[in-house]
C-alpha cells in the first residue's frame, strides 16, 4: 500500500516512514533475542533486537537496520521482523536498532546512537556468532538518513560520542539509504506541488519544512534557515569521502516528505568522492517501500550509477536487490 495523506495525518510519529505491518507467512528464517542494550536505555531509545539466520554455521554479517519516525519517535528499532524475513534467508543478521528522538535529544545524540549500536556489535560479534568485519547499515527515511551519517562519517572524532564499547571501530562496510533526507535547506523547494501545505498541516507550521515546528527544525533545535552552519553537520552529502563505503539508494520520484532531490544530491556527492553508489529512481512511488515486498515488476525506474556503482543493470527493486547488493559490497 502506498503512502496516503489520511494515514500520515494518523499520527505525527509516523509521518516518516513507519513500516508497514509484517505479512503473515510460515516458519521464521530467523530467531531473534529482544532488547539488548547497547547503551543506558532511555525511554525505548538504546535497545536493539538482533535477528539470526535460523541455519547458520558461522559467523554472519550484520545488517544494521533503524526504522525512520521523522526523528520523533524511539522506537526505530520496529520493521525488523520485515527486514529479517527477507534477509537472514541469505544468511545476514539482522540488528534492528533504537536510537534517541529528537524530544530526548538533539542532533548529533542519533548518529553517538547509530555509531554506539556499531561498537557494540563488533566488540559483542564473538559472542553473537557475527562477522565483525562485515557490517552494513539501512534505514527508511530519517533512518536513512541515519544509514547515511553513519556511512559518511567514519572516522569523525566530533561524531563518535562516549556511548557503549570504546576503543572498537564504528566503521560501517555499506550502506542502503531509502529516500532519507540529506541536505534540509533545500527541502522545501522540491517538493511536489501542494506538499508543503499538507505538510504544515500535519506539523502544525506554516512554512513546511523551515518551520520550527518541522521535523528537521526540532531535530537540530533551532529553525534550520535561521542555522545553516549546524544544518550542514547533519547533511550527510558534506561527509563523504574518497574511500568510503558503497551506497545503494532507492527514492520516489513523487516523495511528498522527503523529495527525490536529496537523494539526487546524495549521489553526485558520491561521485565527487569517487564512492561507488546505485540510485533507483522510482517513478510515481511516494514516502514507502512497498515496491520491495512486489513479485511483479510494474514500477518504472531509472538507475543512476556512480563511481562504478555496485549494482548491475537494472534489476527490480525487491528485497533480493538488496540482498544482492550486500553480497557485493560486504563480500
Amino acid at each position: 500500500m502506498r503512502l496516503g495523506w489520511l494515514s500520515v495525518a494518523a499520527g505525527a510519529a509516523g509521518l516518516w516512514g513507519m513500516l508497514a505491518a509484517p505479512r503473515a507467512g510460515g516458519g521464521q528464517p530467523y530467531v531473534v533475542m529482544r532488547e539488548l542494550g547497547y547503551a543506558p536505555r532511555i525511554g525505548n531509545a538504546h535497545r536493539m533486537d538482533l535477528y539470526m539466520p535460523a541455519e547458520a554455521t558461522g559467523p554472519c554479517p550484520v545488517v544494521v537496520w533503524s526504522a525512520g519516525s521523522a526523528w520523533l519517535a524511539d522506537n526505530g528499532n520496529t520493521g525488523g521482523e520485515r527486514v529479517a524475513r527477507a534477509l537472514c534467508a541469505r544468511g545476514y543478521a539482522v540488528a534492528a536498532v533504537a536510537v534517541r528522538s529528537s524530544e530526548q535529544a538533539r542532533f548529533p545524540a542519533q548518529v553517538h546512537d547509530g555509531k554506539a549500536a556499531v561498537r557494540w556489535l563488533r566488540a559483542h560479534a564473538q559472542r553473537y556468532g557475527l562477522d565483525g568485519e562485515r557490517i552494513a547499515v539501512m534505514g527508511n527515511s530519517s533512518g536513512g538518513w541515519l544509514a547515511s551519517m553513519l556511512g559518511a562519517t567514519a572516522g569523525v572524532v566530533a561524531l563518535e560520542g562516549d556511548l557503549g564499547p570504546a576503543g572498537v571501530s564504528s566503521e560501517v562496510q555499506a550502506v542502503v539509504d531509502l529516500y532519507g533526507p540529506t541536505d534540509f535547506l533545500l527541502m522545501d523547494g522540491h517538493t511536489p506541488e501542494g506538499s508543503i501545505e499538507r505538510f504544515s498541516g500535519i506539523t502544525g507550521g506554516s512554512r513546511g519544512h523551515d518551520d520550527a515546528a518541522s521535523p528537521e527544525s526540532r531535530l537540530i533545535g533551532a529553525e534550520i534557515q535561521t542555522v545553516p552552519e549546524r544544518v550542514a553537520e547533519a547533511d550527510p552529502s558534506r561527509w563523504v569521502r574518497r574511500g568510503g563505503p558503497p551506497w545503494l539508494i532507492l527514492h520516489g520520484t513523487s516523495d511528498p516528505l522527503v523529495p527525490f532531490h536529496q537523494s539526487a544530491l546524495l549521489l553526485r556527492a558520491l561521485e565527487a568522492a569517487g564512492v561507488p553508489a546505485t540510485l533507483y529512481e522510482m517513478s510515481g512511488r511516494v514516502h514507502e517501500h512497498d515496491y520491495l515486498d512486489e513479485t511483479r515488476d510494474f514500477t518504472p525506474r531509472q538507475v543512476h550509477h556512480a563511481a562504478g556503482g555496485g549494482v548491475a543493470g537494472g534489476a527490480p527493486a525487491t528485497w533480493s536487490l538488496i540482498a544482492d547488493f550486500l553480497d557485493t559490497a560486504l563480500h
